[in-house]
Parts: structure tokens; sequence; C-alpha cells
């Protein structure tokens, strides 16, 4: 059964920075892609960042100041955030689908599997 759990979310000052975390289980990590999609009040669900054997994605937003990275190993998918913006206020979820290419997961959202979500609120 396949489990996304996030964490690391919260509250920060603009200009300030969240290590976002996403626990996988019953896959294996390394033959997924994996992303962080996220949802801001009113609007629809957007790509954030993307991962897989074949590369990263990042949406133009986020370009610069999101890393995302992964250890296979422990199972983890991470989400560097940094220079947060209030803009980047938003639900995170972390999501997963084998067999799709990074721009497919994050510019079509073509995924299966999701997390619960975590709020992540920039705000001064």
């Amino acid at each position: 059964q396949v489990q996304l759990v996030e964490s690391g979310g919260g509250l920060v000052q603009p200009g300030g920075s969240l290590r976002l975390s996403c626990a996988v289980s019953g896959f294996s990590l390394d033959s997924y892609a994996i992303g962080w999609l996220r949802q801001a009040p009113g609007k629809d669900r957007e790509g954030v960042s993307c991962i897989s054997r074949g590369g990263t994605f990042y949406a133009d937003s986020v370009k610069g100041r999101f890393t995302i990275s992964r250890d296979n190993a422990k199972n983890m998918v991470f989400l560097e955030m940094n220079s947060l913006k209030p803009e980047d206020t938003a639900v995170y979820y972390c999501t997963a689908k084998a067999g799709v290419s990074v721009e497919a997961m994050c510019l079509a959202r073509l995924t299966r599997d999701w997390g619960q979500g975590i709020q992540v609120t920039v705000s001064s």
C-alpha cells in the first residue's frame, strides 16, 4: 500500500525558509516520479517541483528559491524552500506515480497517489 506523509510545514516570515519532508512507503522510490504540488485558497492545484531518475522540474515561480531532493535509502523526498514569499502560501502535497516524466507530473498533474497535505503560510 502506497503511503505518503508530509511534514515540516508551518508559519514563516517573508524571506524565511522551510524544509518540507515526504516519507514514502509501499513502493521503491527510485522507480517513481515524486512531486510537490500546492493549492492556494481559490486556486487550482499547481506543480511546484518534481523529481525522477530522469531529472527535476521546477515551476518558474520557484526556480532559484526551491530545491527538491530525495534519499532513496531512507525513502524520503525533500523540498527546501528559501526566500519565501506570501504568494507561496498554500497547502503543499507530496504525490507519486510510476512511469511518468517530471513534466507530466508537474505541468499536467498526471499523478496517482497523494499525501494528506501540509499547510505553509508565509506572513509577517
